[in-house]
């Protein structure tokens, strides 16, 4: 009686573009770029601000800073997120409506508190520096919501043949 013993092996690998649990090609991408620039340029916004001692009217200026940090923080998350792959891990969040909600009501409060900033401050420098960095945060904002509103709205293919 003879008996065969058929032994099969199967391999299953996956191809990242780094190999490791960072996704660096991210980084590279414009969504990972955008949010880079405009995490710097909240950065560079409050700091100027901050760093400015002669204030004339210190509520408008602290809710400008208030408004910056705040975001300067949420966009920082979002894109240590996506750079770490986290958002896959937890499926049952739709993470690109929230990034889109938090974008839409981020570039409306940036944008006002920019305003707020440029009129009260009566042609100081570094304030007048602050609200120049906050309307070019909300101009980038602006770009992340365009592309999010292209890549979530977009068109949909059907499974119709046409």
């Amino acid at each position: 009686m003879s008996h065969t013993v058929v032994t099969t092996m199967t391999t299953t690998t996956t191809s990242t573009s780094d190999g490791g649990f960072c996704n660096i090609g991210y980084a590279r991408s414009l969504q990972g770029l955008l949010k880079i620039g405009q995490v710097v340029t909240l950065l560079i916004a409050f700091l100027c601000v901050h760093c400015e001692s002669r204030w004339t009217d210190f509520s408008a200026l602290r809710y400008f800073e208030v408004v910056t940090v705040w975001f300067l923080i949420v966009f920082l998350f979002f894109f240590l997120m996506y750079l770490m792959r986290l958002q896959s891990k937890i499926p049952c969040i739709n993470w690109t409506l929230t990034e889109f909600l938090h974008y839409a009501v981020g570039g409306i409060l940036v944008f006002i508190a920019s305003i707020v900033a440029v009129v009260k401050s009566y042609g100081i420098p570094g304030l007048v520096a602050g609200s120049v960095f906050g309307f070019m945060a909300t101009f980038l904002i602006a770009i992340s919501i365009w592309t999010s509103y292209k890549v979530t709205c977009g068109s949909q293919p059907t499974g119709a043949a046409v």
